[in-house]
């Protein structure tokens, strides 16, 4: 599922809802400044869930080293 450019993957979770994918989306982005690229939401077995994501890389420019 894709929520705001976002792609987020349930793993072990079979009934979730869009709301819940934005709620997992905001629950990243209140901790973390970089762009996230991947969001992976998988159920744990004691009830609780493990949230992990992937974040865009910063654009760098390429420094050219002139030697003589």
């Amino acid at each position: 599922m894709v929520v705001d450019g976002v792609k987020i993957n349930f793993v072990g979770i079979d009934d979730y809802t869009r709301e819940e994918a934005a709620n997992y989306l905001a629950y990243v982005k209140e901790r973390t400044s970089i762009p996230v690229k991947i969001i992976n939401v998988k159920a744990c077995e004691d009830g609780l869930v493990d949230v992990s994501y992937t974040a865009r890389g910063e654009k760098f420019e390429r420094i050219r080293r002139i030697t003589g």
